[in-house]
């Protein structure tokens, strides 16, 4: 009886132990989410540089591109990302990489326009060295008012 009911007890903790080291994860994964949007507004592309892989990808409503272009992108002001107002997040994170999916109303200038869209943003981080990168940033728009 004391082998069944030390083998509960250490499966329930194992659980908990598991679903705290995703929580924390998740929390971390969302915490520098929102701090690379507002790098992006910031135009900050020294801090962008070493947030974003060598080999990241950007998809855009026109076109997709790598590192380079996203960033000589945010540094002319090609695309301003002014503010990005968050309504939804979720996270999962298998193994080394975390995927986040973001709701996200984006107020940004395009061409000298200043436009808002409604986005379901996908972005994938990859842990290396025991530090996020960002390998992918998708933004797909969504159709509907207010993105629902």
């Amino acid at each position: 009886m004391k082998k069944v009911m030390l083998g509960l007890f250490l499966a329930i903790a194992g659980t908990q132990w598991s679903a705290a080291q995703n929580s924390t994860a998740d929390q971390e994964i969302i915490k520098l989410s929102r701090e690379k949007w507002q790098w992006m507004a910031d135009k900050n592309v020294a801090v962008l540089d070493s947030l974003f892989d060598e080999r990241s990808m950007f998809v855009h409503m026109g076109g997709s591109w790598g590192k380079q272009r996203e960033l000589e992108t945010i540094k002319s002001g090609g695309i301003w990302y002014k503010k990005a107002d968050i309504h939804e997040v979720s996270v999962k994170v298998i193994d080394n990489t975390a995927i986040l999916l973001n709701r996200i109303d984006l107020l940004a200038v395009v061409g000298g326009n200043e436009v808002t869209n409604p986005f379901m943003v996908t972005e994938v981080y990859v842990k290396q060295n025991g530090n996020w990168k960002l390998g992918v940033l998708s933004f797909t728009r969504l159709l509907t008012p207010g993105g629902r």
